[in-house]
């Protein structure tokens, strides 16, 4: 049918679509999409802004939308259409269509599949979602693949990028990351624990770029007064660190308490707490 040429008839189609329902034109879509995976070269510039538009239209069938975002995520699968693509407005579609428990893993797996390229990875920094969409999604505990995907977008994002880094601990990404690390499957809590040393890494650059210079001015002055300033300065970093910890440990606890499993977690969370953030 492709060679056929049922692409270059789509737009017409579109115009004329009274003549077959959303599903069964989304399952067309779905069909001619699925030639991608099999590398055969598809015109995808031919049905992305009806993507898009049945993604970003709150009265479109739910099980319409999900057969539009597996049309995405399938020409997502060609390298070629990653630019189209991130540029055609359905970067911000699969963000919204994230949030959304239902297609979240799917939209997920295509924003995966774009984000390894420059342009891809633009697009999604870009939009004023990012990351605060990634981290409430670290939230759901009952979509732990949605949790390995928000994380792996995370750190891409993150990555390399100190604008990125910021906004996310401004979010309060720490103490939703701790909790991934404790009660996450085996690989959010490996990823989680990445992101914890990027952030524990910064904190302790941020902290020897801050103290240096006031090392040196005592040193010059040689004042004994000024060391022991210093050393009670320390000592009341490490004490606000650590209140702040056992805060964030303290929730987690009363979470999990929650759910269940309380006795075993708090080993857990002793072990763990001299590790995830600087003491």
């Amino acid at each position: 049918m492709v060679e056929a040429g049922l692409l270059s008839k789509l737009p017409q189609l579109m115009r004329t679509q009274a003549l077959m329902s959303d599903r069964q034109f989304a399952l067309l879509l779905f069909s001619v999409s699925s030639l991608a995976k099999a590398q055969f070269p598809i015109a995808a510039h031919h049905i992305l802004p009806y993507l898009v538009e049945v993604l970003t239209t709150q009265e479109i069938d739910d099980e319409v939308k999900l057969t539009c975002l597996a049309t995405v995520h399938n020409l997502s699968t060609q390298l070629e259409n990653t630019k189209l693509i991130a540029t055609s407005g359905a970067v911000h579609a699969l963000l919204i269509s994230s949030t959304n428990k239902k297609a979240s893993e799917g939209a997920l797996l295509t924003l995966g599949n774009l984000v390894p390229s420059s342009v891809g990875k633009k697009a999604i920094e870009d939009d004023p979602s990012v990351p605060k969409v990634f981290i409430e999604i670290l939230a759901w505990d009952d979509k732990p693949k949605c949790q390995e995907l928000a994380l792996y977008l995370l750190m891409i994002i993150a990555h390399g990028s100190i604008t990125q880094r910021q906004k996310m601990a401004g979010l309060g990404i720490v103490p939703v990351l701790l909790e991934v690390a404790l009660l996450g499957s085996a690989l959010a809590r490996r990823r989680a624990l990445k992101l914890l040393q990027w952030f524990k890494d910064e904190k302790q650059m941020r902290m020897g770029m801050h103290s240096g210079p006031q090392a040196r001015r005592i040193g010059l002055l040689s004042s004994t007064s000024g060391k022991e300033e210093t050393e009670e300065s320390r000592a009341a970093v490490k004490k606000m660190v650590r209140q702040s910890l056992d805060k964030n440990m303290e929730l987690i606890m009363k979470r999990a308490n929650g759910v269940g499993g309380g006795s075993g977690l708090k080993a857990l969370v002793a072990t763990a707490s001299s590790k995830s953030l600087p003491c």
